[in-house]
């Protein structure tokens, strides 16, 4: 497979803008209606809609599996997704959130024309998961978000966006499993907390199995954490689980 079809992870030959079916086209589409994408049912405390709003741009403080899990359920929902930047993303981690590689397009460096990837991808996918090479400028942003307003869809970035809708970020995290020099990580327990403008400005906090031990995402009970949810973060960030 080349770049820019369904399911291709290898980086492109040149940094030239890609396109695909878009859901429009695709009348079969479960989330090609509604007024927000849907996501995994642990992520919905954490947004004001109980989704991804369309038309809107959602920024992560970082990438990670945080940014995966946001787009996993709109994939597995049959919307096209775009992911563009990051030549590091973890296939078989998305896969295993559910994300469809088939209904994937990947450009993992897009090189200097990263606008204009990020502008043809927005044409044709619903969400696009995109992490800038650098701060965008203003008339970048605009153009895109103007782009991104026409299609409906909704862009994903994994960094600063000034004038993101909703930004979200892992305040803290604990993992699990590893004793006094021995045993191995079985989960991670993060504090993820969300806010933004309009109707994202009320701050939203929430601990999740990111991920559990089974490799999902899972609301975490803080009465249930193995560590006290109000110690320093700063204490050490691993404990000893039995079983």
């Amino acid at each position: 497979m080349t770049a820019g079809q369904p399911g291709s992870f290898a980086a492109p030959s040149a940094p030239v803008p890609v396109s695909a079916p878009g859901p429009a086209s695709e009348p079969g589409s479960a989330s090609a209606s509604g007024l927000a994408l849907p996501v995994l049912p642990a992520l919905r405390g954490l947004l004001p809609r109980g989704g991804l709003a369309r038309g809107s741009v959602v920024a992560v403080a970082e990438f990670g599996l945080l940014c995966l899990a946001l787009a996993a359920a709109a994939s597995a929902d049959g919307a096209w997704c775009g992911i563009t930047g990051i030549p590091e993303a973890g296939v078989l981690a998305a896969a295993a959130l559910g994300l469809d590689a088939g209904r994937t397009l990947l450009v993992p460096v897009p090189g200097p024309s990263w606008p204009q990837v990020v502008a043809s991808l927005l044409d044709g996918c619903e969400l696009v998961l995109l992490r800038p090479p650098a701060r965008a400028p203003a008339q970048v942003r605009q153009r895109l978000e103007a782009t991104l307003r026409r299609g409906r869809g909704v862009l994903l970035v994994a960094g600063d966006w000034p004038g993101a809708q909703l930004r979200l970020r892992v305040a803290s995290q604990r993992w699990t499993g590893l004793g006094d020099g021995h045993g191995r990580l079985r989960a991670c327990c993060a504090q993820v907390v969300a806010d933004g403008r309009g109707e994202a400005a009320m701050t939203r906090t929430h601990w999740l199995w990111l991920p559990g031990e089974d490799g999902g995402v899972a609301v975490a009970d803080p009465a249930d954490l193995p560590f006290d949810a109000l110690q320093d973060p700063a204490a050490p960030a691993l404990r000893l689980v039995s079983g």
